[in-house]
């Protein structure tokens, strides 16, 4: 195992570490692997499987931490990055800094069955093209989440940090919304707070809007649109606290009135809410999660533009997936963001809002105390 001092640069203490390697080794076990790599770059959101198997952050490009089912393991880096990030951070030992990380790699598994992290997103073609000649590579994405997606008692403090920073920052943007602003100005306020509580880079916030009382489908980055009285406005806040545990967190803004549609829309959030606190339960699936709160959506004739939600933590994005085609059995001590994106029959319409929720034996519990209701832009926090 490795070795690891406690504590850890980062508070993390030496059985957390241990746990998080034995997970994944008793998942690499059982189908038949000799290793894991887990890959992270610096797409916002894509890096966290690396700092959850190593503690260390990528401020830019990319690295692999090989972990064997048995040995020790390693954290690689293309040598152009030596000196970008903070590679003593890591409690990894072996560190290694190569120019062509792939090579060094296939070096390491050949003949072997690898599992990898990142094979279909993440990892570059360089460093595919000379580990699919040395071994057995094989994509495993879905196992490396279903090994990590129950969380520990010191992961949900680092989740709940998140969900505070995240909640408040809802409050900030809230107090910043008037019409006759444009998106940007804002959301700055938003991300300045986002950044002064430790997210640092960790943020992926966009924003949907549109005129009459109604918000249009497409996500975008913030620009020099001017929000008019009768806009709808959903920021959709996505952060990570200090510890790195990403959320999601948001509610629809209307100076004006709502539309027809946001209305009966808004019916169906609140009916999701009630189907969440019920379903996310362990025992229950995915499948049948997602069905419950698609439901009120579905009735009223709206399409949903994707899954109504996912396992979050580290990575923004983690399996299992909330939808149709995933029978994964919840557990308690998951956490799954929500987040039914409800579209309109003409596709011009939407309503978009998310919560961060804990699956526990008797059902889901949102994180964040936001009411859930679309704002007018005058309420202020409790």
């Amino acid at each position: 195992m490795a070795h690891v001092t406690e504590p850890t640069y980062t508070g993390l203490p030496a059985e957390e570490v241990e746990r998080r390697y034995r997970l994944v080794r008793e998942a690499a076990a059982g189908d038949g692997l000799d290793a894991v790599i887990v890959c992270g770059n610096e797409y916002t959101g894509f890096e966290g499987a690396v700092t959850y198997l190593s503690g260390f952050v990528i401020v830019h490009r990319y690295a692999y931490v090989l972990l064997p089912v048995d040995g020790e393991p390693t954290i690689v880096f293309p040598a152009e990055a030596r000196y970008v990030g903070q590679h003593a951070t890591t409690w990894i030992e072996r560190q290694e800094f190569v120019d062509r990380p792939g090579e060094w790699l296939a070096e390491q598994v050949r003949g072997k069955r690898v599992g990898v992290y990142g094979l279909d997103y993440v990892m570059t073609v360089r460093d595919y093209a000379a580990l699919s000649n040395a071994c057995d590579l094989v994509g495993w994405d879905v196992a490396f989440d279903h090994a990590r997606m129950v969380k520990s008692e010191l992961e949900l403090e680092s989740v709940r940090e998140s969900v505070r920073i995240n909640t408040e920052g809802f409050w900030v943007f809230l107090e910043a919304f008037e019409p006759g602003k444009t998106e940007r100005e804002i959301l700055a306020p938003c991300e300045e707070y986002f950044v002064s509580q430790g997210c640092g880079r960790w943020t992926m916030d966009m924003v949907l809007d549109g005129p009459n009382g109604s918000a249009l489908p497409e996500f975008k980055i913030a620009g020099t649109r001017t929000i008019e009285p009768g806009d709808c406005v959903l920021p959709s806040l996505e952060v990570a606290g200090p510890g790195g545990h990403w959320v999601e967190i948001s509610r629809a803004i209307c100076a004006g009135t709502p539309s027809d549609d946001t209305k009966r829309m808004f019916e169906a959030y609140e009916e999701y809410v009630e189907a969440a606190r019920t379903t996310l339960r362990a025992g229950a699936s995915a499948r049948d999660a997602h069905r419950a709160v698609a439901n009120g959506f579905v009735e009223r004739g709206f399409h949903l533009g994707h899954v109504t939600g996912h396992s979050i933590g580290m990575t923004m994005i983690e399996f299992p997936k909330i939808g149709e085609t995933d029978e994964t059995e919840l557990q308690a001590g998951m956490v799954l963001s929500m987040h039914p994106h409800a579209i309109s029959q003409d596709g011009k319409a939407c309503l978009y809002m998310q919560d961060t929720w804990l699956v526990t034996e008797d059902g889901g519990v949102p994180l964040a105390d936001l009411p859930m209701k679309i704002f007018d832009g005058t309420e202020r926090r409790p």
